[in-house]
């Protein structure tokens, strides 16, 4: 039996960066979004979108710039844009800390199955990098579908995954971004949320 709680498990800290906006509410309850701005080693920043209760946001008074430390889950779901359904991914927000020491934490462990093949390739610079997308239970038989990026020795592990493989990884979650082309020729930035693995296994099945 899936332990669903701790399939999916994400800690950050860092400082909020949109003002938080009312955007939906669920079974009587409403929720915000905003996101969470996270340095990187290499002073590099992560900017990641969050959804909070509306009880959350009661306790922590949460405004832009404020710092915050939180724990939760990273989810996905289809939004319809343009006549097309595009994944999003945010991290749902379970609990909010006063920990003020915990200066830029960027930490999810992830288990799920995989669920197409994965894309392995090298760059121009001989750097071995593999795309696999990751299908995480959760509660209410519902899946998460959480993108993962593996450098060097992962990649060359997740290479040799098959769908409907069972993993457990560690590792963080990055934005970046890129260049969309359109249909009349434009190209328009994006954003692409993933996870950066730093460890990966097969997941031991439990009884």
């Amino acid at each position: 039996m899936e332990n669903l709680m701790n399939n999916n498990v994400v800690n950050l800290s860092g400082k909020i960066a949109l003002e938080p906006i009312y955007s939906h509410q669920v079974f009587g309850e409403g929720f915000y979004e905003s996101a969470i701005e996270v340095e990187r080693l290499s002073s590099q920043m992560d900017v990641i979108p969050i959804t909070i209760s509306e009880r959350l946001m009661q306790e922590v008074d949460l405004e832009k710039g404020d710092f915050l430390t939180i724990e939760g889950q990273f989810r996905s779901y289809n939004k319809v844009i343009d006549g097309k359904s595009k994944l999003m991914l945010t991290v749902f927000v379970r609990e909010c800390k006063d920990n003020p020491e915990c200066n830029n934490e960027n930490y999810i462990e992830l288990t799920g199955y995989v669920c197409k093949p994965p894309i392995f390739r090298t760059t121009p610079f001989k750097r071995e990098i593999a795309d696999v997308l990751i299908a995480v239970n959760r509660a209410y038989s519902k899946s998460d579908y959480i993108p993962c990026i593996a450098w060097g020795r992962n990649a060359r592990f997740a290479s040799r995954l098959q769908v409907g493989d069972k993993v457990s990884m560690v590792g963080r979650i990055q934005s970046r971004e890129y260049q969309k082309l359109l249909e009349n020729g434009e190209a328009e930035t994006r954003v692409a949320y993933e996870i950066s693995i730093s460890r990966l296994n097969y997941a031991e099945e439990e009884i």
